[in-house]
């Protein structure tokens, strides 16, 4: 089985609602990729990868260069031995994770696909029936978070991660969390997250004005150590997100102390292959794992669900489906949220097959 054609996607996806976050940063209508690796057997693979802009170093018009320049060691090889097809595509081009986690997706999904076994099988063995789901909350108004989070609260989620810092106001930061807090109640898990936006004394004034509350923080300041004395400074336990995206990083969170939970992204690490050997260290230090993407739809959020679902459940804090905070949804037979909790697909790879009529024409092919 070798691969014959590569084909390549573009797609606008829009927000339900505008995501507003600290520093500027917001997420409304962005552009996803989708990529297809076609076998001479007639088997396809699939991938995504949707950057947000000025978000990461990523950005999607980087994603059908990158595609391309590593089409040579595609186009002609077998799909097999993933995860040394990726180590040889960091010598090829080094760097670029993100668009080399939209390659290693679509392996994945073809290797599955040739041996008739689910993708989570394939990443160790499926450790859960269904996984815990966290509801993201825009920064706008304290009131308007709180009846975000009591519309969430009611469809059956109990994590709520509550976007922090979009008018650089430490109060109001305070007041969005005890109104989230209060709306949910004891029990759920609430953590505000700055998205590296916020100074050590903002963060540190807001975590203490609401340390009664049983609040975790997430990646509130743009350096390791920052976050580190925020975590010391507040008592909060913390989540990593944007400073975690390979193993080294993973072991200084750790040494510093704020590695409390991690975001494990596949487009900050490179895909699957490079996911599972952050997995595997980051349960062996003993930190909580949210296993998701920077953004994307319905093919992303099936490989974000594939190794959720083979994550030791103690170790496995949450994930997200993506592809519920967005329109269009590409594939008709993806997975939906039902009481606070998803399932990852069935059936062989990814389980998932995108609808070709809503992906249009190819901005890319290859063969």
């Amino acid at each position: 089985m070798k691969i014959i054609r590569l084909s390549l996607w573009s797609i606008d996806l829009k927000s339900h609602e505008t995501y507003y976050m600290a520093d500027g940063k917001t997420c409304a209508t962005v552009e996803t990729h989708v990529l297809c690796l076609e076998t001479d057997t007639g088997l396809k693979g699939w991938g995504e990868v949707c950057p947000i802009p000025h978000y990461l170093p990523a950005y999607a018009k980087g994603v059908p260069s990158a595609v391309t320049e590593l089409a040579p060691l595609l186009l002609g090889a077998t799909p097999m031995g993933v995860e040394a097809k990726m180590a040889e595509s960091e010598a090829f081009l080094p760097g670029h994770s993100y668009a080399k986690s939209i390659i290693d997706i679509a392996l994945w999904d073809l290797v599955g696909k040739a041996i008739n076994l689910p993708v989570y099988t394939l990443l160790g063995g499926r450790r859960c029936a269904d996984m815990p789901l966290y509801h993201s909350i825009t920064c706008t108004a304290p009131d308007q978070m709180a009846q975000i989070a009591r519309v969430a609260f009611q469809s059956g989620i109990r994590q709520f991660q509550v976007k922090l810092g979009a008018d650089d106001d430490w109060q109001a930061d305070a007041e969005r969390l005890a109104k989230v807090r209060e709306t949910v109640g004891p029990g759920p898990l609430v953590y505000g997250d700055w998205n590296c936006g916020a100074t050590r004394l903002q963060a540190t004034r807001t975590g203490r004005a609401v340390a009664h509350l049983d609040i975790m923080l997430e990646q509130p300041c743009q350096t390791l150590e920052d976050c580190a004395a925020v975590r010391q400074a507040t008592g909060l336990p913390m989540k990593i997100d944007e400073n975690a995206f390979d193993l080294a990083s993973l072991l200084r969170a750790h040494e510093l102390g704020c590695l409390d939970a991690v975001a494990l992204k596949l487009s900050k690490f490179g895909g699957l292959s490079a996911m599972r050997r952050a997995r595997d260290l980051t349960v062996h230090l003993g930190a909580e794992i949210c296993a998701e993407c920077t953004w994307g739809s319905d093919i992303v959020t099936a490989a974000s669900l594939h190794f959720a679902a083979s994550t030791p459940q103690k170790s496995l804090l949450n994930t997200c489906d993506l592809s519920a905070y967005v329109a269009p949804r590409l594939c008709p037979d993806a997975p939906i949220r039902k009481n606070g909790r998803i399932a990852p697909p069935e059936g062989p790879g990814l389980g998932v097959t995108p609808d070709l009529d809503l992906l249009g024409t190819p901005i890319l092919e290859l063969d």
